[in-house]
């Protein structure tokens, strides 16, 4: 299914031309100063929402008990193929 617009005819008015221009210039910077200030305030709540998170764990930190660090782990845990020299390995 093939979809056809009709086809708008631009006036031959030079006056109406400019005026026309001047709206899309004027629609474009319209859309530009909103995006800028979408992203302004998405920049400053993520900002304030970082210090507030920052704010929220150093006060829990201060305020819960001394942990001991964890001892180191004496067993690395995983799977391992052990590879002999004498014999090629086959990858």
């Amino acid at each position: 299914m093939v979809v056809t617009l009709p086809l708008l005819r631009r006036s031959r008015n030079p006056l109406v031309r400019a005026l026309s221009l001047l709206l899309g210039v004027a629609l474009i910077g319209l859309l530009l100063l909103f995006g800028l200030a979408v992203a302004g305030v998405l920049l400053v709540g993520g900002g304030l929402w970082l210090v507030w998170r920052q704010w929220q764990l150093r006060r829990a930190m201060a305020h819960a008990p001394a942990a001991r660090p964890a001892p180191a782990p004496d067993v690395l845990e995983g799977e391992f193929v052990v590879i002999r020299q004498d014999r090629p390995a086959a990858h």
